[in-house]
């Protein structure tokens, strides 16, 4: 008896090793990876090694393309700009999409509809939306003609204290909708008990999102603030048809610095490390806030 349970414990197990996810299946996005992102990181790591126009064979360099583009001061401007962005982008993105998922997240018809035309943005591409906004903040025929109003008619983007929160507030207009998307999911999550609860208890409205659904969604918005930061390294096309960098180097970020080095400048090994440098900074900022939202995680699970 004890040998045919035996077998059929260990049949079973076979058969739950045979039903069970195989390594092999993860084989094709692992080669897809190690094609398309691995080996190309492990060639732009080498040429920030190198002197390369391009063209011209290539000449060793050293560590001399990270001392000269660490002590750049067009470089140094370059990251400050990118750390303004990361900062004035969450700073505005963040409140209005957590409003506005919260808003599109609540039942009603109405709210369905805002909800579509809220995410309308998110279907256009970057150069489209650039274009747009350029013909939008021309001085001389764009809101000042098309609202008749004067004041509108600055040169919003030839004028160096004004250019970066515009290209800052363009970014928010395309993005906030795709974090909109995300809260609108986590308060959806939310249990429907918990505010019958407060209900119950006398809380209102505004008591209600402090102490029920901020708390709840803390863990979205850990995630919203990670793809927005990220994503704050990675803003190119949108500025290059907006700007193009200027006025002067009022909005050069360190994409578009890493892009006009290679292209403009012809200076393929410089590029390569600016572009090395942009790629350790995305992943420190993504493992920062990992560990950071692990470590909040792990405390709350202690206190409780």
């Amino acid at each position: 008896m004890t040998t045919v349970t035996d077998s059929r414990l260990s049949d079973s197990g076979a058969g739950a090793r045979r039903g069970g996810p195989s390594p092999v299946m993860a084989a094709p996005a692992l080669v897809f990876f190690g094609v398309f992102a691995l080996v190309p990181l492990v060639g732009v790591v080498a040429l920030s090694f190198v002197y390369w126009d391009g063209i011209s064979e290539m000449t060793w360099a050293g560590l001399a393309n990270w001392s000269d583009v660490l002590t750049d001061p067009a470089t140094l401007n370059a990251i400050w700009l990118s750390v303004q962005v990361i900062v004035f982008s969450w700073l505005v993105q963040t409140p209005i999409s957590l409003l506005l998922g919260v808003f599109v997240a609540g039942r009603g018809r109405y709210r369905a509809l805002l909800g579509v035309l809220y995410f309308l943005p998110m279907l256009l591409s970057s150069a489209a939306i650039a274009i747009a906004f350029k013909a939008l903040l021309d001085p001389n025929f764009g809101m000042s003609l098309a609202f008749g109003a004067e004041s509108l008619a600055k040169d919003w983007l030839g004028d160096e204290s004004l250019a970066l929160y515009v290209v800052v507030f363009v970014i928010a207009w395309q993005f906030v909708p795709f974090h909109t998307l995300l809260y609108q999911a986590g308060v959806r999550q939310i249990p429907a008990s918990l505010y019958e609860a407060a209900q119950l208890d006398g809380a209102g409205t505004i008591r209600q999102f402090f102490h029920i659904t901020l708390p709840q969604l803390r863990y979205t918005i850990i995630t919203s603030s990670t793809l927005m930061t990220v994503g704050s390294l990675t803003y190119f096309d949108l500025v290059f048809v907006l700007t193009g960098g200027g006025p002067g180097d009022a909005t050069r970020m360190l994409p578009l610095h890493m892009y006009l080095t290679g292209f403009s400048s012809d200076e393929m090994g410089k590029a390569s490390t600016l572009a090395v440098l942009l790629v350790v900074t995305g992943l420190a900022l993504a493992l920062g806030l990992s560990r950071w939202a692990s470590f909040r995680r792990g405390s709350q699970l202690e206190g409780a």
